[in-house]
């Protein structure tokens, strides 16, 4: 193994290991073709896409907006900023809100708590309101703090102009921002998300469903939301579990409420009856050791910073090689954290994931002579 790290060294390629085989091959799959507008499925551990249509499209989100409202409120919460013990008040501008709503009654004090069900169950635009005037002083103010969120999360193709989806000009997104958000917020907040699998609730003395019709249909959905306006069609981001392995379905732009759950549903089926999932690495993990020049160590730990996860067909994870690219250049002083590198997983000839390697320690700058024999060994290396 000594022979071969040391060869393979001069061209930044080092096998990495081979994986046992799990299952018998199977055929390839073929993909969904569903009658959306945009749809993904993706694996919520590995993040790696299952299948998609137009992911990059532009479209109008309508309810689904409030993945990202509920996201800055849980956020919000975390930070201790406020509480679910808060009384809400309830201003004209929420009250007087169209669609869907909790029907809460202007003037009234609402404890956050229940309107924070009234968001995420009941899909109310008046709680949407209320809670951005709440946590931010007024929509206008919460919405850039959405429009923030958005930018931090990598979400780069969307853009909100309001905290509950009503349609308006320049408030977009895609199929593929929606599932980064999804994904954090189930990672992040997996407390506040348990609220995402209630089937109803009750307000006022009015009691309302859960739009998410899958969540009657397969008791291994937990979530998340529905949307609808004309102009968008019916949309629908849906979470289902089993086995440790959690799929992520978004479905946008369908014609009923019949088809986005029936389309959603045929998705999540193909993810889970095609593909499997293996956590590869814990977070931590050394796989390989970079040579650092200039510096009072020669070498330091490459590794990962998150657990790892892989996901493909069943039946290749017996095809699955990883190699690695190790930056040979690298100079002192070297911070914990920065990149020295990638892993690449492939399965025969076609790329799977990527995946940055980071240094796993700390490297200070050598003194002069250190300097002087490293940029020599280095000239020569």
């Amino acid at each position: 193994m000594n022979v071969l790290f040391k060869t393979l060294q001069t061209t930044l390629l080092i096998v990495l290991f081979t994986i046992s085989p799990i299952y018998a091959a199977d055929e390839a799959p073929s993909e969904p073709d569903l009658k959306a507008s945009s749809y993904l499925l993706i694996d919520f551990h590995s993040g790696i896409v299952l299948a998609e249509k137009n992911q990059d499209k532009r479209i109008e989100p309508a309810s689904i907006t409030k993945l990202m409202t509920a996201y800055v409120i849980y956020d919000a919460l975390k930070k201790g900023s406020i509480s679910l013990d808060d009384n809400v008040l309830i201003s004209e501008k929420s009250w007087k809100m169209e669609g869907s709503r909790m029907f809460v009654e202007a003037g009234k004090k609402v404890p956050l708590k229940r309107m924070l069900s009234g968001l995420v169950i009941q899909s109310g635009n008046d709680a949407a309101v209320a809670l951005a005037e709440h946590i931010a002083g007024s929509e206008e103010a919460f919405v850039s703090r959405m429009n923030e969120w958005a930018k931090r999360l990598g979400m780069n193709s969307t853009h909100f102009m309001n905290a509950t989806g009503w349609p308006a000009e320049n408030h977009y997104t895609t199929a593929r921002d929606i599932a980064k958000l999804t994904r954090v917020l189930i990672k992040e907040f997996p407390e506040h998300y348990k609220l995402h699998a209630k089937k109803s609730y009750s307000y006022n003395g009015i009691k309302q469903y859960n739009r998410n019709k899958l969540l009657w249909r397969d008791k291994t959905v937990d979530g998340v939301k529905t949307g609808h306006t004309e102009s968008a069609g019916y949309c629908l981001v849906a979470s289902s579990k089993r086995n440790g392995m959690r799929l992520i379905s978004v479905m946008l732009g369908t014609k009923s409420e019949k088809e986005r759950a029936d389309y959603s549903q045929e998705l999540l089926e193909y993810g889970f009856r095609f593909f499997e999932t293996h956590k590869l690495y814990d977070s931590g993990s050394v796989l390989a050791e970079a040579r650092i020049w200039k510096g009072t160590k020669k070498t330091i730990p490459a590794g990962l910073m998150n657990d790892f996860y892989i996901t493909v067909q069943k039946g290749r994870y017996k095809n699955l090689k990883g190699l690695m690219e190790l930056d040979t250049t690298l100079d002192a002083p070297i911070k914990r954290g920065d990149i020295v590198g990638k892993a690449i997983f492939k399965d025969g000839a076609t790329i799977i994931k990527e995946i940055p390697l980071f240094a796993l320690d700390s490297v200070d700058a050598g003194g002069f002579w250190s300097k002087v024999t490293g940029s020599i060994q280095k000239l020569f290396n």
